[in-house]
């Protein structure tokens, strides 16, 4: 496994393991019509705006040289006290997870983050995603009081954050 910043000619690779993690991932949690609709191309065109912003940055994880995994990381988005930057996306292709590579990604992030000059970070993630909450309790993150209603296809979605300090996580 090799983790690298991401370049341009990632997005599509992005985009596919976004989709794929997301039907996953998502699947009873997320509206079919939410997961079924989703275009790689869509996603990819997406992705390549969000990697032209000098404000966030962009880690891939390879695994015999193919992207199986990201993190996009940068400044903390919804002015949440005392968190200054977030892990804003992270997935990894369901058959590459439980190897390390998530793991792997965070602390990438975290890394850049801090050297950066960040100070404390969250990460959102679905109250229903059981699992995704377990890795991020693994890593060492704190559930906080602050939640956020997305509604995706008619539903409304619940999501958590888990609040990390960096200074302690980052040698």
């Amino acid at each position: 496994m090799l983790i690298r910043r991401a370049v341009m000619d990632d997005a599509p690779a992005i985009a596919r393991v976004q989709v794929d993690t997301w039907r996953t991932a998502y699947a009873g949690i997320m509206p079919d019509s939410v997961l079924d609709g989703m275009q790689y191309k869509t996603r990819a065109a997406q992705w390549h705006q969000n990697m032209s912003s000098e404000r966030t940055f962009h880690e891939v994880a390879l695994f015999n040289e193919k992207i199986v995994g990201f993190a996009a990381s940068g400044p903390e988005r919804d002015q949440v006290d005392r968190y200054d930057c977030e892990i804003y996306a992270l997935y990894v292709l369901q058959v590459h997870q439980g190897k390390g590579i998530g793991k792997a990604l965070v602390q990438s992030a975290m890394k850049e983050l801090k050297d950066r000059g960040f100070k404390t970070m969250l990460i959102w993630v679905l109250e229903a995603n059981h699992s995704a909450r377990a890795f991020y309790e693994r890593m060492g993150g704190v559930q906080i009081e602050n939640t956020l209603i997305l509604r995706v296809g008619g539903t409304e979605l619940t999501e958590i954050a888990y609040g990390y300090n960096l200074s302690d996580l980052v040698p």
